[in-house]
């Protein structure tokens, strides 16, 4: 649970930049602090930015269909980057089993269809906050 006094940063990463702008748009009206990349070399800035200044992420909502490296092998560069890796949101617009099954067994909190509702969406974010503790 966060603490009354600090807003929940989620760093959301998506190469599709409407979906990216829309979630953005989402979680700030619902008051947390966001951070956007769309490519690994944005994940980067926001990742260092974030350790830089004592100020990491809470969640992290991760897409898996992604061109240069996959949401899978992103999620595995940040569990280097970030000890402990925040919980992980992942967004897929393909229903595989196998996808669900592999996001879990990496630690997934939750596995989003996309495309998702607003309120699906921070129902998911308020779940899986809810949970941190």
């Amino acid at each position: 649970m966060m603490s009354d006094d600090r807003v929940a940063r989620i760093l959301t990463i998506d190469d599709d930049l409407d979906t990216l702008g829309l979630i953005q748009m989402v979680l700030k009206r619902a008051g947390y602090e966001v951070a956007t990349a769309s490519r690994w070399d944005q994940v980067l800035e926001c990742v260092n930015a974030a350790i830089e200044s004592c100020q990491l992420f809470d969640l992290i909502i991760l897409d898996i269909m992604m061109p240069e490296r996959s949401g899978f092998d992103t999620y595995r560069l940040l569990e280097k980057l970030l000890d402990p890796i925040p919980p992980v949101i992942f967004l897929s617009a393909r229903y595989s089993a196998d996808d669900m099954l592999f996001a879990f067994d990496l630690g997934a909190a939750k596995y989003l269809l996309k495309p998702t509702t607003p309120d699906k969406l921070l129902e998911a974010v308020r779940n899986v906050l809810g949970s941190v503790d």
